[in-house]
């Protein structure tokens, strides 16, 4: 089965909802104008309930089957947030918000689902029931987990969830997601390092939190590679090194390092955390001086579960006649919340040969809504197929 007809028919409607969502793009969980544009599409579709204000100011709709034969809830996830930066594209539906811009494809997410939502609920070629997530707040709000934490999966009985982003570089019409971790934790990180400032031209009545801060900063970078098992894949990125002083002759009292790591596995997440603070408090021993590392774990990974994987492989190939692997992405991703409530998978559709997500002359590629839309709908009419 090829792209469902009906989306191209719906293609044109659909690039439109798209566009417009670009044209005013929302950050965080200031998702006020596109979460009520959401709800009332969902509306204008027949949804059998429309739901707001859920994880602040996400949305579920509710799409029942023909029958309830299996009492089955699968739950399908689009994110509607946009990203604090300035749009470079020059395109005609370019972002009309200052300094905030859909540089992440997110606009694309909510109208492909849309798409399907509307498909599914004038074709109702299922049994079981739906729940069609629009979620806020992906870009750094862990807007995925408010939602759980709002009590949403228990509220619907849902007992599967799948999410989709597109990625620039894969071809338009393919996908491509692997089995187990797929995105990595995110965990950010601050040193601050208190030491004695002092004039310049006197160093000895200091003790020097920049040399401190250097040493550190070099240490750090040994733990991915003499204390993670190199089968293993980890990342730690000092991203921000600033100290108290900004004058040539003067020896600050403090400074600060900040960064990030990436991991797959808790094991080797808690070790890093650990030889972190172990090599920060040798290095601040060694010089007489004093840290405070404040770990904080952001996103957990995102693991696809081994059977709705090859599920959702199945479905992708269905439709676009094949899927390919994904590699492992270093980058994070809040979805990953939802898939330690309940059994799921996170697919990659192809955005063609656009900018890089995140890059200022980014835009999602409407070309990809028909795979986008067809392989959701798809989806719930296999995973819960009419008797």
């Amino acid at each position: 089965m090829p792209v469902k007809n009906r989306f191209a028919e719906l293609h044109a409607e659909i690039t439109g909802w798209r566009q417009d969502i670009h044209a005013h793009p929302e950050i965080l969980y200031e998702t006020h104008r596109t979460s009520a544009f959401v709800a009332e599409k969902l509306t204008e579709f027949g949804c059998d309930e429309v739901v707001t204000g859920i994880g602040r100011t996400g949305v579920v709709g509710v799409i029942k089957g023909k029958t309830d034969r299996l009492g089955k809830v699968v739950g399908l996830r689009a994110d509607m947030d946009a990203l604090p930066m300035q749009e470079q594209t020059g395109i005609a539906y370019a972002s009309k918000v200052d300094g905030a811009m859909h540089a992440c494809g997110h606009d694309g997410h909510t109208a492909m689902l849309l798409g399907a939502a509307k498909y599914l609920a004038e074709t109702r070629n299922f049994d079981g029931c739906v729940a069609v997530i629009f979620q806020p707040a992906e870009e750094g709000g862990n807007g995925a987990l408010a939602m759980v934490q709002d009590g949403m999966m228990e509220r619907w009985n849902i007992q599967e969830v799948y999410g989709m982003h597109n990625s620039p570089g894969l071809p338009v019409g393919t996908f491509a997601l692997r089995k187990g971790p797929l995105l990595a934790a995110v965990d950010f990180f601050t040193i601050e390092i208190v030491g004695r400032g002092g004039h310049a031209a006197q160093p000895q009545q200091t003790v020097d939190p920049t040399l401190m801060g250097t040493q550190l900063h070099l240490a750090l970078q040994s733990i991915v590679s003499r204390n993670v098992d190199p089968t293993e894949r980890a990342v730690v990125s000092v991203t921000s090194f600033q100290t108290g002083a900004d004058v040539y002759n003067v020896i600050p009292h403090t400074a600060t390092l900040k960064g990030t790591v990436r991991t797959f596995d808790p094991k080797v997440q808690d070790m890093i955390e650990a030889r972190m603070q172990a090599v920060a408090q040798g290095i601040a021993a060694t010089h007489g001086g004093e840290v405070r590392l404040d770990y904080q774990r952001i996103t957990p990974a995102t693991i696809n579960s081994d059977a709705q994987a090859s599920f959702a492989e199945e479905v992708a190939k269905a439709v676009a006649g094949g899927c390919e692997e994904a590699p492992l992405v270093m980058g994070g991703e809040d979805f990953s919340y939802m898939l330690q409530a309940r059994p799921g998978a996170f697919i990659m559709v192809g955005n063609g040969d656009s900018a890089a997500l995140h890059h200022p002359e980014y835009d999602f590629n409407d070309d990809a809504i028909p795979y986008g839309s067809s392989f959701l709908s798809e989806l719930i009419e296999r995973r819960m197929p009419a008797a």
